[in-house]
């Protein structure tokens, strides 16, 4: 198994791409925390623990920390997954909807590799995979708060790379292009059909694609692999 034995923390782990983490993860032996404001019961596979855990929340990844810690010694992968959209422009956006979409994708991205690192640089090693998009990327009308908080997650990772490339620990992102999640099933219908419509394979990719990206960075396989945008979108970026 790829992951067997290694303890890895996956957030916004209810549903969609993290969900689907969760379970790649646990079928190739990890042992895994799932984190999600709503730590919901019967919806992880066998082994799992669940753990309430608010990205945007100091004290949140403090406990959660502490907890896995307290159970297993150590944390080998964290992936800094959940994630929030609204499709504010920059004229007609909110201060609160700015805020809040930054809280979750921007902030909950720092304050989880800030919680890990101390304990990755303990043992020499460690992966850290971060969630972008291809919003990450390039740009589409609106969503400002959502692109402008995806683009920062590339240069964070970037810098946590070369930071801590010398602790042995590889900081990674994955650029999700349009993926059939609950997420993007509350969204515009136009905004769906637009997308797929781009996208030159002309679907909607699946949790389970950007878990097998996940998983590649997560395990061994990547040594050699940090810094680096790891882009699963059905050939959206290559136009």
């Amino acid at each position: 198994m790829r992951l067997e034995g290694k303890v890895a923390l996956v957030t916004g782990a209810s549903r969609g791409i993290g969900l689907g983490v969760v379970e790649r993860f646990s079928e190739e032996g990890a042992i895994v925390y799932a984190g999600s404001t709503s730590n919901p019961s019967g919806v992880y596979p066998e082994g799992v623990t669940g753990l309430k855990l608010d990205v945007a929340n100091e004290d949140d990844w403090a406990n959660a920390i502490e907890r896995i810690i307290a159970e297993q010694g150590r944390i080998d992968c964290l992936v800094n997954n959940a994630g929030i959209a609204v499709y504010d422009g920059v004229a007609d956006g909110s201060t609160e909807n700015w805020r809040k979409v930054l809280g979750v994708n921007q902030d909950g991205v720092f304050f989880g590799m800030r919680a890990v690192i101390p304990h990755m640089q303990s043992k020499k090693s460690g992966s850290i995979i971060n969630v972008s998009s291809i919003w990450g990327k390039g740009a589409v009308p609106g969503a400002h708060a959502y692109h402008a908080s995806k683009g920062a997650v590339v240069m964070m990772t970037k810098n946590a790379a070369i930071t801590h490339v010398g602790d042995g620990i590889r900081v990674n992102s994955v650029h999700p292009g349009f993926i059939d999640t609950p997420l993007t099933q509350a969204q515009d219908p136009e905004i769906n059909k637009f997308v797929i419509g781009m996208t030159p394979m002309g679907r909607a990719g699946t949790p389970r694609e950007i878990a097998n990206g996940c998983l590649y960075l997560a395990s061994d396989e990547a040594s050699f692999v940090t810094g680096a945008e790891l882009v699963i979108d059905g050939g959206y970026l290559a136009q």
